[in-house]
């Protein structure tokens, strides 16, 4: 895989197909980009698990926080990495020690760690790095778009009102 460009096909294939994501890097502080992912991700109805150590025990956005990877009681279809790049290398490891494997290691906006991703992929997980799942969900189901962003996707899709008072695409996940 080339982890310089990745084709918008590859990207929204993992979006559609995920359900169960363990966000690694969680925080608790409403001003933190992996608080405002987390949020974004749990509105779009994925199953986000907060995972941190020094949160663990706690709940952020209603879902329970754990320490590591391995203390989550529910197979994990993909792990979101919200460390710098050098913490992405033992926390792909740390992923690739459950059983079952994850199916996508998805490294967050400015990590990248290539040999970590040469592991992953080894054992047949998909990786992505140095992108963001909210971007890139945003930019694919053109809700990006809304707020004046050229996402370079053209659609005729009609935007779906939600329950919640506001505008939302879909990827039309199952």
């Amino acid at each position: 895989m080339n982890h310089d460009n990745y084709p918008n096909d590859y990207i929204r294939e993992i979006l559609k197909s995920v359900k169960t994501i363990a966000l690694v890097g969680a925080s608790q502080n409403p001003a933190r980009p992996s608080w405002i992912v987390t949020k974004y991700l749990l509105e779009r109805d994925y199953d986000v698990i907060p995972v941190n150590p020094g949160l663990a025990g706690g709940e952020l956005l209603g879902r329970k926080v754990y320490g590591t990877l391995a203390d989550i009681p529910v197979p994990i279809d993909m792990v979101e990495i919200f460390r710098n790049s050098a913490a992405a290398g033992p926390l792909t490891d740390e992923a690739l020690a459950l059983d079952p494997l994850p199916k996508v290691i998805w490294m967050q906006l400015s990590v990248r760690n290539d040999e970590a991703a040469a592991r992953a992929e080894a054992k047949g997980i998909k990786v992505v790095m140095d992108r963001c799942p909210k971007i890139e969900f945003g930019r694919l189901s053109g809700e990006i778009s809304w707020q004046g962003v050229n996402s370079r996707m053209l659609s005729a899709k009609r935007p779906v009102l939600s329950g919640k008072g506001f505008q939302k695409l879909s990827l039309n996940r199952p």
